[in-house]
């Protein structure tokens, strides 16, 4: 089955750090840390990057658990990004202006052999839609109206 199904959001700049965000009614509002010129009301927009990749992790690990008859009692799921902020700021275009890195580690006391540790880690590497956007170039349009 090929089928598309589309995701939205609409956000509105509430001040140089700080947006309010919608998505299917749900109202997120992102922000940064005083440090960064923001209030700290909220995540960041790169927190939430590995918020929304720990969330695609954790539902793509339950439904290949699942598949592959394990029987996943827990699951706790750490990711750790570095990133250079020269770019954002203007100071030095020597680096990218996302994360260099990211560091990903599921824990669970579900006893796992070695194999299948692999082929459950695999598949969920995959499987996980943030994490195939994140690996691989996704096309990107701008424009302004």
């Amino acid at each position: 089955m090929s089928k598309t199904i589309s995701f939205s959001v609409n956000s509105k700049s509430e001040s140089p750090a700080r947006t309010n965000i919608n998505v299917r009614g749900f109202n997120l509002i992102v922000d940064e840390p005083i440090s960064l010129g923001g209030t700290d009301l909220a995540p960041n927009p790169v927190e939430y990057i590995l918020a929304g990749y720990a969330g695609c992790i954790n539902v793509v690990a339950h439904i290949v658990a699942k598949e592959q008859k394990i029987n996943l009692k827990n699951l706790e799921i750490d990711i750790l990004g570095n990133l250079n902020p020269s770019r954002l700021f203007g100071t030095s275009f020597s680096d990218r202006a996302g994360y260099k890195d990211l560091q990903v580690t599921l824990r669970t006391s579900t006893k796992l052999d070695e194999g299948q540790k692999i082929k459950w880690l695999k598949e969920i590497e995959s499987r996980c839609p943030v994490n195939d956007n994140l690996s691989n170039v996704t096309p990107i349009t701008f424009s302004l109206n």
